[in-house]
Formats: C-alpha cells, sequence, structure tokens
C-alpha cells in the first residue's frame, strides 16, 4: 500500500505537467498574442528597475552604476530634510486629492444621464461631444487654455472686462492653478471615463428595473436602487486604481503649466524630479525622489484595496 501511494505521488505531478502541455498546445495562439505585452513589460517595466540602485548610490556618468560609491539613504535623507520637502507632498497630495474628489464622480454622474436617456440620435450626439476632448494631446489642451484665458486677447477675460472687471493673469497667478488643473482635467477625461460605467450600466438586469416600475419606483429611485448598486463593484475597483495612483499626477500638463509666476503651487514631485534629475543632473537624487513616490503609491493601493475588500467584499486581489 506504501508503495502504491507513493507512486501515485509521483505520477500526480507528471500528469499535471501534462495537462498543461496540452492546454498550452491547444491554446498557443493566445500565448502568442500575450508575447508582445510580455516583452514590452519586460524591457520597459522591469529591466529599467536595475537603475533603481543609483538611488543608493553616489552615481557618477563616468563610473557606471557598479562603479559609483554606495551611500545608503543619504539621498533620503537630503529629500527629507530638503527646505522645499513639505511643499512638494503638499502641493501633490492636494493637487491629487482634488481632482480625484471633482473628477471621480464626474463619470459616474455622466454616465448614469446617458443611460437615462431615451433618443437614441441624440445620445450618440452627446457621447461623441464629451468623448472628443479625450483625443487632444495635452500640448494642445495647454495652447487652448493660453488663448482663451490670454489677459489681453482672451475670451474670458473679454467677458470679464464687458462686465466691468479687471483682466485676470489666469495662467501666471498661483491661486489659478490647480482650479485650471482640475477642470480641464475634467472636461477631458470625464467622457472617454463614462465609457467603463457606461459598459457596466449594460449589464445590468432589466428585469430590476420592470420590477422596480411596477412596485412604483421612480427614476430616481431606480438609479439609486437598481444602478448604482449594480455597478457599486466597478466604482470600487476603479477606486482603488485612482487612490493607488495618488501620487502619480501627469508629469507634462503640470510642467507645460508651470511658470515662475505659479511655481509655489504647480511644483509637484513629478516636474521636481525633472528639474533636479534634468536640469540640475542630480542623477542619484532625482531617483531617490521618484522611488520614494513610487513606495508611497505602492503602500497607498495595498491598504486600499485590503480596506475595500473588507468593507464591500470587492477588491483587486
Amino acid at each position: 500500500m506504501r508503495v502504491d501511494s507513493i507512486t501515485s505521488q509521483v505520477k500526480q505531478p507528471t500528469k499535471t505537467k501534462q495537462k498543461r502541455w496540452s492546454r498550452f498546445k491547444r491554446d498557443y495562439e493566445l500565448y502568442l498574442f500575450l508575447l508582445p505585452i510580455i516583452i514590452i513589460y519586460l524591457l520597459f517595466k522591469y529591466y529599467p528597475m536595475y537603475g533603481v540602485q543609483i538611488a543608493f548610490k553616489d552615481f557618477s556618468p563616468s563610473r557606471g552604476i557598479w562603479g559609483s560609491e554606495w551611500v545608503g539613504f543619504q539621498h533620503f535623507i537630503d529629500f527629507f530634510n530638503s527646505y522645499n520637502f513639505w511643499t512638494v507632498i503638499m502641493n501633490t497630495l492636494s493637487l491629487s486629492f482634488l481632482s480625484l474628489l471633482f473628477g471621480f464622480p464626474a463619470p459616474i454622474i455622466i454616465a448614469i444621464m446617458l443611460n437615462q436617456m431615451l433618443g437614441k440620435t441624440y445620445k450618440k450626439f452627446v457621447q461623441t461631444v464629451i468623448y472628443a476632448p479625450h483625443f487632444i494631446s495635452t500640448v494642445v489642451l495647454i495652447g487652448m487654455l493660453n488663448v482663451f484665458l490670454s489677459p489681453n486677447s482672451g475670451l474670458i477675460n473679454h467677458i470679464i472686462t464687458m462686465f466691468g472687471g479687471e483682466p485676470i493673469l489666469f495662467m501666471a497667478d498661483e491661486g489659478w492653478f490647480r482650479p485650471l488643473y482640475i477642470l480641464s482635467g475634467i472636461w477631458q477625461e470625464t467622457g472617454f471615463a463614462t465609457i467603463i460605467y457606461l459598459a457596466a450600466l449594460a449589464g445590468v438586469n432589466p428585469e430590476l428595473h420592470e420590477a422596480a416600475t411596477m412596485d412604483g419606483a421612480s427614476k430616481w429611485k431606480r438609479v439609486l436602487y437598481v444602478d448604482i448598486p449594480s455597478i457599486l463593484p466597478t466604482i470600487v475597483i476603479l477606486l482603488i486604481l485612482a487612490l493607488g495612483n495618488i501620487m502619480s499626477i501627469g508629469f507634462e500638463k503640470a510642467f507645460l503649466m508651470q511658470s515662475d509666476l505659479n511655481y509655489a503651487t504647480s511644483n509637484i514631485i513629478p516636474t521636481y524630479v525633472y528639474e533636479m534629475g534634468i536640469q540640475k543632473a542630480q542623477y542619484s537624487f532625482s531617483t531617490a525622489v521618484g522611488l520614494f513616490n513610487s513606495l508611497i503609491n505602492i503602500i497607498l493601493i495595498v491598504t486600499v484595496n485590503r480596506i475595500a475588500k473588507k468593507m464591500t467584499e470587492t477588491s483587486l486581489w
């Protein structure tokens, strides 16, 4: 009996390997589709991790990564002790949280409104109009802001002066940086973000709406008690991803909107890394700042995922 049990234990891994190999041969086309993505991730996501070690070294291009002197956590300490540490952190957090606070609910509201529209032609027209800004590049978007908000020839300032006001330097005023950044982001990305929620709403069982209508539920109550609970898992997953990237604000937009006059509020971690790494050639220091930013994002996404799993039983993993 003992010999038979040992033999069966040896045969089980062999059978498992055979099943895996037969499954691979059967679906090899699907694995070939995955191959380009795997190669891209290996080249552009994992291979660059080799250079992260310069955050712990006094990197010199002439010596190379391995030849540079090891300094441990000195660059992190220098960043924590720098005079603008809290300014950069608070600018990044405030801009991220405000963008999330005002930007995250917008596509949910728009998707629910579109889902309630009965006229198909008008619905398609509205969808096309609100999707279009997503395909405008960041450079063009900032150019549009400069044109419309110009103190001399901008449409907005012309309207202000028509009513007796004084022209406002929107793009140079540090107080206007965050509102312009957030509002332009909502205008550009809300329409495209509604696609996911519209797809989730399309999967809602029509019988639930029919039953609610027979019970006398109004449109508002059907949205509140049928639509929103049905798309809640999608909302939670996207909220986890958004909170996990709370420190990863887009560099291009902030950099293009940044000037010496609004530097106090526009100086965030991505622009600070660019300034220290590219403009001032402090490669190790800027790498340490970027690594610190990534670690904060990892901690946030793990924490938020765990909280969401306990509260809603919906999570990424």
